[in-house]
């Protein structure tokens, strides 16, 4: 078994990056399915968060499992290079560990990245692509994830992206109670923002989504309102707060809507957040006057001068890894002698057999019984012994000393 992950996340590639191999939801299962055909994979996994774009396999070649995502994404041989990590056996263990208890976040301790791995996870299961050993490092990676959050602090007084986002509103706004804010998505992101937003009892909370029934949910469980996703342009100029997250492959809010939407609230200033990846926003909309636009990066470099704070909690974390990764290690080391193993069994049990059904026979022909055990016994132990004295007579002086101490082990004969 040969263990393999590679990627690329915030700390190496540039949004811009990012958001070209994003993998939407839907598509993640015929993914899977063609990774594993296409390239000599026989398991794999993909973690495809606004952060990160991991591949976890079961691989002896990672080169071509590698290749495979820029080939997916039709991007140049040598486009994403640069910014892709390679985690072979131990390194990919202790970096599936560190992710999902948030050590790699963005957000350091944000519990949203176990969610997303468990649906990782889930997505990889009915795609028919996880076995064995990422079944294993999975089912491992969460009972270790729970441990650190229960031994530690590392989830204490974490920061979010949507803890964030209410901080800026705080910093551009006299009082977010007096704020308008439109929603644009539904999804778990959008409603953890909400849910931050509504505890300052802002002055109107909007909701936009594809599915309008969505939107309707979400604005019913935020005492909010609903409007179609068509109408976000010409409802734009009504809001101070704008936070989208979709799962759209392209910009759904230009440089000329928010511009028209600033000349209609008299340049009064508008707080643009996007969390989305690819983004929803165009980065253009950045260089107009009285926009404020964050996204996810901008975010995450906030987030990162509270860090020293909790680097005890880290160190504690860090710690219960290591010694998790030493015995899964040990786990998958013991998996790859199970052949041997099994080889080594399978060859004793065709002797015993053998000698079995003679001394059956023997015994129908009505020899003596002590005498036919006796030669069992005696065939079974010839057979037993042959190739460790034939290994030994056959070896060079160089080969023997090593041989024999070998064999000291395997019987635990303890020599004069």
């Amino acid at each position: 078994m040969r263990l393999f992950a590679f990627g690329i996340n915030h700390q190496t590639a540039p949004l811009t990056v990012r958001e070209q191999v994003v993998f939407q939801t839907e598509r993640l299962s015929q993914a899977l399915r063609n990774l594993v055909e296409q390239r000599p994979v026989k398991e794999a996994a993909i973690l495809s968060t606004c952060n990160r774009t991991e591949i976890y396999c079961n691989t002896d070649e990672p080169a071509a499992a590698v290749h495979w995502l820029a080939d997916y994404h039709d991007l140049p041989p040598d486009g994403l290079e640069p910014y892709i990590y390679r985690l072979p056996q131990e390194r990919a263990v202790q970096h599936a560990f560190r992710v999902a208890s948030g050590l790699d976040s963005m957000m350091i301790g944000e519990a949203q990245i176990l969610g997303q791995m468990k649906q990782a996870v889930r997505s990889a299961e009915e795609a028919g692509t996880l076995g064995l050993l990422l079944n294993r490092l999975f089912q491992r990676t969460f009972s270790v994830a729970k441990e650190v959050r229960t031994h530690t602090e590392i989830g204490a007084n974490a920061v979010s992206m949507a803890s964030i986002a209410v901080r800026l509103a705080e910093e551009i706004y006299p009082s977010v109670s007096e704020c308008r804010l439109l929603f644009v998505g539904a999804g778990e992101m959008i409603d953890l923002c909400a849910t931050h937003f509504a505890a300052r009892h802002p002055e109107r909370m909007t909701f936009a989504n594809r599915t309008q029934a969505r939107a309707e949910e979400l604005a019913a469980r935020h005492a909010g309102h609903a409007i179609a996703l068509n109408d976000v342009a010409t409802a734009l100029a009504r809001y101070d707060v704008v936070v989208s997250s979709t799962a759209s492959p392209l910009p759904i809010i230009g440089k000329g809507t928010v511009e028209s939407a600033l000349k209609a609230r008299k340049h009064r200033p508008m707080l643009l957040i996007d969390l989305a990846v690819p983004r929803d926003i165009e980065p253009e909309v950045g260089e107009l006057d009285d926009a404020f636009l964050y996204t996810v990066d901008d975010l995450g470099r906030i987030a990162s001068e509270g860090l020293a704070a909790r680097s005890s909690a880290v160190m504690q974390a860090e710690a219960i890894i290591d010694t998790e990764v030493r015995d899964f290690m040990h786990w998958m080391s013991t998996r790859d002698a199970v052949p041997a193993i099994r080889a080594l069994r399978d060859q004793a049990e065709r002797s015993r057999r053998h000698e079995l059904e003679r001394a059956l026979k023997a015994l129908e022909k009505g020899d003596d019984a002590r005498k036919v055990l006796e030669r069992m016994s005696e065939a079974l132990t010839n057979k037993l012994m042959h190739g460790p004295t034939n290994a030994l007579n056959t070896a060079s002086a160089d080969e023997r000393e090593e041989l024999m101490r070998t064999l000291s082990r395997l019987y635990q004969i303890h020599r004069e």
